[in-house]
């Protein structure tokens, strides 16, 4: 007979540190939220709100109206990941996603996500004190979970087109938490931004065109030739810098802000240009992620003249005197 083997131990995986997986949750119900695109929302939201005011508001009035910001579009983020999550384990870009990666279940996700949109409502409506602006927040979220996750952004090529403009509400919630109303200037806020982000995403979705075509995501870059594609981003870049200019009679901007949006917006459509041109000559390095970013530097900076802006004729005539 032959000696029995010897019996070994299984090999089991060490105990992960209770607060270390305490720390993995925490992280990823914060990447639920997508803070970097909450932080580009408040960067409208700041100078609207100083707009709207005509100098600074009040501090208690800018900090809660940033705060329910945060939590409403917490909300509409965390409910995009819970939806998109079977395309999102597909997509390279997107599998360290906290869904993907199994750092939050599905259900706490889904049970996060109606708590941010509740609180922030509530947050706007009796902390804010702005019905108006937990009205429009609620719309926003609507926006960009049923109007562009789950209607359009499998289903069309301009998805990112109208469903971004729930990405623009920002605007238009600063704007009427501070005034409670609305006026044509917040609406003109609204259309740099919706013409704007086109431009801004198509980039990304260039970058990142098979994966969204092992998504099945109809982007317009999966779609479309580049040639296409770049004519398009110029004609809303230049829509968009129309609509930055008519601010200027409309919300009485000064002759500072003209120059700043002009020779802001001169840079980006020209960047857009050199997109097109090399898409002609069908070079393989479009460099499309550096206008990606680009488009992020423009809106900050046209928004930072807007935010600078209503101190400017003080300012102009001290240094006049």
């Amino acid at each position: 007979m032959s000696p029995a083997a010897p019996v070994t131990d299984p090999v089991t995986a060490p105990a992960v540190p209770r607060w270390l997986q305490a720390t993995r949750t925490v992280k990823g119900y914060i990447a639920l939220t997508k803070p970097r695109i909450i932080e580009l929302l408040l960067v409208t939201t700041i100078p609207t709100m100083v707009l709207a005011a005509n100098g600074w508001p009040s501090w208690t009035l800018l900090l809660s109206t940033l705060v329910g910001g945060a939590l409403s579009a917490g909300a509409a983020n965390a409910f995009n990941m819970y939806i998109d999550r079977d395309i999102d384990a597909v997509m390279k870009r997107t599998r360290n996603r906290p869904l993907v990666t199994g750092a939050v279940s599905e259900r706490g996700a889904l049970v996060f996500a109606w708590v941010l949109a509740v609180v922030s409502t509530a947050w706007f409506v009796w902390v804010v004190d702005s019905p108006l602006a937990a009205l429009l927040s609620v719309l926003a979220i609507l926006g960009y979970v049923v109007g562009y996750t789950l209607i359009l952004k499998r289903r069309t090529s301009q998805n990112i087109v109208w469903g971004g403009a729930a990405g623009c509400m920002p605007v238009l919630i600063g704007w009427a938490a501070v005034t409670q109303s609305l006026s044509w200037t917040p609406v003109l806020l609204f259309g740099i931004i919706f013409f704007w982000t086109p431009p801004h995403y198509w980039p990304l979705s260039m970058r990142f065109r098979r994966d969204y075509a092992d998504a099945e995501v109809p982007m317009l870059p999966v779609v479309a030739s580049t040639h296409r594609v770049a004519v398009e981003m110029i004609a809303y870049a230049v829509a968009m810098v129309a609509v930055s200019l008519l601010l200027v009679p409309v919300a009485g901007m000064t002759w500072v802000y003209a120059l700043v949006a002009t020779a802001a917006g001169a840079w980006f459509v020209a960047g857009c240009v050199r997109l097109y041109r090399r898409s002609e000559r069908g070079e393989d390095k479009l460099r499309e992620m550096r206008l990606f970013r680009d488009s992020i530097t423009y809106l900050t900076i046209v928004f930072a003249a807007i935010l600078v802006d209503p101190f400017l004729p003080d300012a102009l005539t001290a240094v006049a005197s």
